[in-house]
């Protein structure tokens, strides 16, 4: 479903956004391998969500729908990974920025804003921390989407059962995400 929001445009105001339900574990990897069809150098992705929503996943799914090298696991301990490609496509640079606190003064030293432009940086955690690398960048929000039985547990005061459903919103800002065929993702995953 779209929701309203203004059209993309050069003062980063938000695209429309986009949700899509995904059903279980592996749609969250297969849906990131066709956000990857959609994904260029210099793009900017910025993922948000609790722990265990499935971030690395996702990006996991990015990465072979880019064809990088390297297994895609969480960078927490290093910061980031650098995957390069295995063909002519662009390399996949994936930053946990859970423990960085400084913003982008602290990122400067994983010189992103230099490995942008040929790569496709895929940032979890990084909301309030990265948006000035790139007026143009790419917001996916993944929630845990429980169903009746998650929520007639919630009211009983129990944790909801994580069943693998995921609801994902995309929001892409600048220029860059007009007509970038987010909204036909919802199509083939919905």
């Amino acid at each position: 479903m779209e929701a309203p929001h203004p059209t993309p445009a050069a003062d980063g105001r938000p695209a429309p956004r986009t949700e899509i339900r995904l059903d279980a574990p592996e749609r969250t990897r297969e849906f990131g391998r066709a956000l990857a069809a959609l994904l260029r150098p210099g793009d900017l992705v910025l993922l948000t969500g609790e722990l265990g929503a499935g971030k690395t996943t996702l990006t996991r799914g990015i990465g072979e729908g880019l064809g990088v090298r390297g297994a895609v696991t969480s960078p927490t301990f290093v910061i980031a990974r650098v995957h390069p490609p295995l063909g002519e496509g662009p390399a996949l640079v994936h930053v946990d920025a859970y423990r960085l606190d400084g913003g982008l003064d602290e990122m400067e030293d994983l010189d992103l804003d230099v490995s942008l432009p040929e790569s496709v940086v895929v940032v979890e955690w990084g909301d309030d921390k990265v948006e000035e690398l790139s007026d143009a960048r790419l917001h996916v929000v993944i929630e845990r989407a429980t169903g009746a039985e998650g929520a007639a547990g919630a009211d009983a005061g129990l944790p909801p059962k994580d069943d693998g459903r995921r609801l994902v919103t995309l929001t892409g800002y600048g220029e860059r995400w007009a007509g970038s065929g987010l909204a036909g993702l919802r199509a083939v995953f919905c």
